[in-house]
C-alpha cells in the first residue's frame, strides 16, 4: 500500500494470498468513489523520468459521487491522486496475486471516519422500534462495503427478517422480502476481502457465506455477550472480514432470539425455505410470528440528495 504523511486513503488486497506478481504486470482495478457528495477527478501521476515530467499529473477519469466506479486498466505500481474536503490522497492499487483475482478495488472516500447507515427496526417481538446506527468503514473491506452500500441504496434489506438470531453468537440476515430481488441475488456473489489484522468484537459486522468467494447479502451483526473464545472463532473463514460495526451494540439484545438456530444445529427458519416464493408471505409469519424485522436501511449523510428518501422520512 502506499502511504503519504496524512494520505489516508487506503487500497486493501481484494483478492486471495499468495505470492505478488513481478512489476510492470497489467492489472484492472476498479475505482469506487463513496463520499456522499463530491465527485471525484480522478489523476494519473506519471513517475516516468524518460518523459521528462516526472511527478506530471494526468486525468484519468471523472467519478460521481455515492458509489459511482470507473474500471482502468493499469499496471502494478502505477500511482493514482485525487482532492475531497480540501485534502490531497495518493493511492496505489494493492498488487494482484498469483492464481488470485486479477481485478482489484480501490476505494475513495479521503479521510473520513466512514459511511453511517441507519436502520430502523422492530424489537422484541414486533412489539417495539429502535434503530440501529452502523458506521461502515470501506478499508476494512472494500468489496463487502461497496456491496452493502449497494444493496442498501437499492432497498434490498428494507422489510427484511433477522432470521437467525442465537445468544453469545450472531443475528443474520439479508435474504431479501422481495422474492424477485432474493432470487436473483442469490448466486451474484463478491471475491472475499481477507484482511487478518483486524478482530471481531461485539457488534462487529460481516457478510455470511458457504465457502471461498461467496458472498451475497447475508450478513451477519456478533452479539453483544458473544464470549472472546467465539470471537476469535469469526474470521477463521476467509469470508468472514468485518466490514463495519454497530455504533449502539445494546439495541441487538432487543431483537428476538427465542427460535434458537437454523436446521441442522437447531429449529430457527430455514433460509433455504425462506428463499422459496412463499418464504416471507406464509412460511415465516405462520411458523415464526415472533421474529423482528428491519423497517427500513438508509445511508446518513445522503438522505435528501436524490437517492430515493428525503429529509424527515426516516
Amino acid at each position: 500500500m502506499m502511504h503519504r504523511s496524512s494520505l489516508l486513503c487506503v487500497a486493501l488486497f481484494l483478492s486471495t494470498t499468495g505470492n505478488v506478481l513481478a512489476d510492470l504486470q497489467a492489472m484492472r482495478v476498479a475505482f469506487v468513489n463513496e463520499d456522499p457528495k463530491a465527485t471525484i477527478e480522478l489523476l494519473w501521476v506519471n513517475h516516468d523520468v524518460e518523459d521528462g515530467h516526472p511527478g506530471r499529473k494526468v486525468h484519468e477519469a471523472t467519478i460521481p459521487p455515492r458509489g459511482g466506479a470507473h474500471h482502468s486498466n493499469t499496471f502494478v505500481g502505477h500511482e493514482f491522486s485525487y482532492e475531497l474536503n480540501g485534502e490531497t490522497h495518493y493511492v496505489t492499487p494493492p498488487r494482484p496475486t498469483v492464481g488470485g483475482d486479477s481485478d482489484q478495488v480501490v476505494v475513495l472516500a479521503g479521510s473520513g471516519e466512514g459511511v453511517r447507515v441507519k436502520c430502523g427496526i422492530s424489537v422484541n417481538s414486533q412489539s417495539g422500534t429502535d434503530e440501529l446506527n452502523i458506521l461502515v468503514k470501506p478499508y476494512w473491506a472494500p468489496r463487502g462495503a461497496i456491496r452493502f452500500l449497494e444493496l442498501v441504496r437499492s432497498g434490498y434489506y428494507d422489510g427484511v427478517a433477522f432470521n437467525r438470531a442465537v445468544p453469545q453468537f450472531l443475528i443474520q440476515f439479508g435474504i431479501g422480502a422481495s422474492y424477485e430481488m432474493r432470487t436473483a441475488m442469490r448466486e451474484n456473489s463478491i471475491y472475499d476481502d481477507k484482511n487478518e489484522e483486524i478482530r471481531f468484537q461485539p457488534g462487529y459486522v460481516s457478510f455470511a457465506g458457504s465457502g471461498p468467494h461467496s458472498r451475497t447479502t447475508e450478513i451477519f451483526f456478533v452479539q453483544p455477550d458473544t464470549p472472546r473464545h467465539q470471537q476469535d472463532y469469526f474470521g477463521q473463514n476467509s469470508w468472514e472480514t468485518p466490514f463495519a460495526y454497530v455504533e449502539n451494540v445494546d439495541v441487538l439484545s432487543k431483537i428476538y432470539s427465542g427460535y434458537g438456530d437454523m436446521p441442522p444445529w437447531g429449529e430457527g427458519p430455514d433460509p433455504n425455505r425462506i428463499y422459496n416464493i412463499d418464504g416471507y408471505s406464509d412460511y415465516l409469519p405462520v411458523n415464526f410470528p415472533k421474529l423482528d424485522y428491519i423497517d427500513r436501511c438508509i445511508i446518513v449523510d445522503e438522505v435528501g440528495l436524490g437517492e430515493g428518501y428525503s429529509e424527515g422520512e426516516f
